[in-house]
C-alpha cells in the first residue's frame, strides 16, 4: 500500500486526481460491479485481474470514460504480466460486454443496496427502516459535495455569490462542482476552510462559547477547532497524534486563528489544570456516516459489522472510556457534547444511554432545531443530533453524524 501511495504521489496532479476518482468510484459501487462480474465470469480470475476489471467497469459505467481508452488500458495491464497475459481476450470480452449490456444489467440489480455489506445493511434497517436505509445507500453512491465554512461568518453571503454556490444552514456554502481547493480565491488568505455541513453542527450544540474556555478532545485535524476559535472561544485542543496536530496547527495558521493551548496527549491519561464549562469530545469511531467520502471504510480487513462483533465492541469500549474521562473535565452546571461520524447505534445512542446510567450527575438536554438553523429533520426522537447522508437530499446530502448535549448538574 505504501508503494502504491508513493507511486501515486509521483503522478502529475491531473493523473493523480483521475486515479483517485477511479478508486473511489470502484469502492462506492463495488457490490454492483462484482454482481456484473458474476454474470460474465465462469471462473474466478486471479485477484489482480479482477481488480483491473473492477476499475474498468467503474470507468465505463459510472465515470463515463471513453470506452476505447478503458479497454485498451485494461488489456495492456493484463498483458504486462507474464502470468496473466493469456487472459487478455477474457478482459477484452468482459469489458466489451459491459459496454453493450452493462447498463441493462445494472437496471436489474437491487442497487445501490447491493453496495452495502449485508450485516451493515441489516443494522441500518433496524435503526432507520427499510425506506430510509435505501436512501442512505443511494447517497453513499454519489461523490460528496464541497462545503465551505468561514472565518468571518458574516461574509458567507459574499463568498456564496463569488463562488456561485448554494447557501446551506449553519452558515455553510456548498460549491456546485468540485474544485482544486488551494487554487480557490480566499484559500491562501485564510477566509474559509472545508468542512461538511454535518460536521459543523456538533459545535453549535455547545451554545455561546465566546470568551469561554472550551476543552476539545480528539481535536485533530482541526475543523471544529477552527469553528471554536472563530467563535471567540478559548480553546484547549488535545489529541494524541503529533502528525494530526501539525495539520491542526497549519490549518489555524492559514486561517489566522489561534488556540490557547494545543496539547499532544492521550485523553485517557491527560488531566486539565481545571474543569471547564464546555467540553467537546469528537470520538474515534467507525466513520460509517462518511462512506461517500471514504468508501474504503467498510472494506478494510478486520472490520466486521455483525452485531456484537469485535470491531464495533472495541470501538464502543474506547468511546465509553473517553466519555467517562470527558465527563470528569466538566464543571458543575457545564456542558459536554459527545459526537461521532457514525451511523451505528452502538457508537452513539447506546453509548450516551450507558454514560447517563453510570453518571447520574449528568442529564441529556434536547437539541433545539433553532441552533441548527432550522434543521428539524436532524433532531432525533431522543432529542439528539442525528444527521443522515440522505438529509438535505435536494442539495446533495450531507455526512452522517451523531451528537448529544449533556449537562452536568450544578
Amino acid at each position: 500500500m505504501r508503494e502504491a501511495d508513493a507511486s501515486a504521489r509521483k503522478l502529475p496532479p491531473s493523473d493523480r486526481a483521475f486515479a483517485v476518482a477511479i478508486a473511489l468510484a470502484t469502492l462506492r459501487r463495488l457490490g454492483e460491479i462484482d454482481a456484473l462480474l458474476d454474470i460474465y465470469l465462469r471462473k474466478e480470475p486471479p485477484a489482480h485481474v479482477r481488480d483491473i476489471l473492477r476499475a474498468g467497469i467503474a470507468q465505463l459505467l459510472f465515470l463515463k470514460t471513453p470506452a476505447h481508452a478503458v479497454v485498451h488500458v485494461a488489456v495492456e495491464q493484463v498483458a504486462g504480466n507474464a502470468k496473466t497475459k493469456p487472459l487478455r481476450s477474457l478482459v477484452n470480452a468482459v469489458l466489451r460486454n459491459c459496454i453493450r449490456e452493462g447498463e441493462s444489467h445494472l437496471g436489474g440489480l437491487d442497487s445501490p443496496i447491493c453496495n452495502v455489506p449485508a450485516p451493515l445493511l441489516k443494522s441500518w434497517r433496524q435503526a432507520y427502516g427499510i425506506e430510509r436505509t435505501g436512501k442512505i445507500a443511494a447517497a453513499h453512491c454519489s461523490e460528496p459535495p464541497l462545503d465551505l465554512q468561514f472565518r468571518n461568518r458574516d461574509e458567507g453571503k459574499l463568498w456564496c455569490k463569488k463562488f456561485a454556490g448554494i447557501s446551506l444552514p449553519a452558515g455553510a456554502v456548498r460549491l456546485r462542482e468540485s474544485r482544486n481547493i488551494p487554487e480557490l480565491e480566499g484559500y491562501a488568505q485564510g477566509a474559509w476552510w472545508v468542512q461538511d455541513v454535518a460536521a459543523s453542527l456538533p459545535v453549535r450544540l455547545l451554545g455561546d462559547v465566546s470568551g469561554k474556555r472550551v476543552i476539545e478532545l480528539c481535536a485533530a485535524p482541526g475543523g471544529k477547532s477552527a469553528q471554536l476559535c472563530a467563535s471567540g472561544a478559548k480553546v484547549v485542543a488535545v489529541d494524541r497524534s503529533a502528525a494530526r496536530l501539525d495539520v491542526l496547527r497549519d490549518n489555524l495558521k492559514r486561517l489566522q486563528l489561534r488556540a490557547d493551548e494545543i496539547i499532544e496527549a492521550d485523553v485517557l491519561a491527560w488531566e486539565p489544570q481545571a474543569p471547564a464549562h464546555f467540553v467537546l469530545l469528537d470520538a474515534p469511531c467507525s466513520a460509517t456516516g462518511t462512506l461517500r467520502r471514504h468508501p474504503d471504510v467498510v472494506r478494510r480487513k478486520g472490520r466486521e459489522w455483525e452485531p456484537g462483533g469485535k470491531y464495533l465492541a472495541r470501538l464502543a469500549a474506547l468511546q465509553e472510556k473517553l466519555l467517562a474521562r470527558a465527563g470528569g473535565m466538566v464543571e458543575p452546571g457545564g456542558v459536554l457534547v459527545y459526537s461521532v461520524c457514525s451511523l451505528q447505534k452502538e457508537e452513539s445512542e447506546e453509548r450516551v444511554e450507558a454514560f447517563l446510567r453510570e453518571h447520574p450527575d449528568f442529564t441529556r438536554e434536547t437539541v433545539d432545531a433553532d441552533c441548527l438553523d432550522g434543521l428539524e429533520e436532524c433532531v432525533s426522537h431522543e432529542g439528539d443530533l442525528r444527521t443522515l447522508p440522505c438529509h438535505l437530499e435536494a442539495f446533495g446530502g450531507m455526512d452522517g453524524f451523531y451528537a448529544a448535549r449533556l449537562r452536568r448538574r450544578g
